[in-house]
């Protein structure tokens, strides 16, 4: 005989829920996102919510998490795949350019768009410190192409690394004003002219 199952089953789709958590935080940031927005998005009530998620700060760790693998991963697939820095960034700010402009989804990325006006100094920071690990990863890349030659010798690894991210900042920022698809790869292309 088959044991009964105890307790009442969720009646929500949990990797949905997350979903729609992560576009509520990625359209209107962490601040602005209340409990209510919460579960009116998400479509349950705030016992439910809790329950599945905990708190507010440890849904968004959640959704922070679940946007880079939904999301985010193409940039992670470009330095991956590619064989330099060089043609890494030219991919990944088209790939950028794409994916910030996308019709059914918030505009820019959420790694930016959540934070501003954040006074949760935790949320602040983690997101600050995500962002500081993607320039790391751009510099070492640059570093291992200066050693290898692909790149001159006398390439600053850092000001490189910090140029190509504050144009991908810049270019998630255009995107939630306005910009196109093509205006986006425009800036692309003419960021990789300050490549040497």
């Amino acid at each position: 005989m088959a044991s009964a199952k105890r307790g009442r089953p969720r009646s929500f789709d949990r990797e949905a829920a997350l979903d729609q958590a992560v576009r509520l935080f990625w359209s209107q940031g962490y601040e602005a996102t209340s409990i209510s927005d919460l579960t009116k998005a998400l479509g349950i009530g705030a016992p439910s919510l809790y329950a599945a998620f905990g708190d507010k700060k440890a849904l968004f760790d959640e959704v922070v998490e679940a946007y880079g693998i939904r999301y985010g991963g193409f940039m992670a697939r470009a330095l991956t795949q590619e064989p330099t820095a060089k043609r890494a960034v030219a991919r990944l700010l088209h790939e950028a350019a794409d994916e910030h402009t996308r019709d059914g989804r918030p505009r820019g990325c959420m790694l930016l768009c959540a934070g501003e006006n954040t006074n949760t100094a935790d949320v602040a920071e983690r997101l600050r410190r995500l962002r500081a690990r993607n320039a790391a990863v751009f510099e070492q890349r640059i570093r291992v192409d200066v050693e290898a030659g692909e790149l001159p010798a006398d390439t600053d690894p850092v000001a490189l690394a910090m140029y190509t991210v504050s144009v991908m900042q810049g270019m998630s920022q255009s995107a939630r004003d306005g910009a196109s698809r093509q205006e986006l790869e425009r800036v692309a292309a003419l960021a990789m002219n300050a490549w040497p």
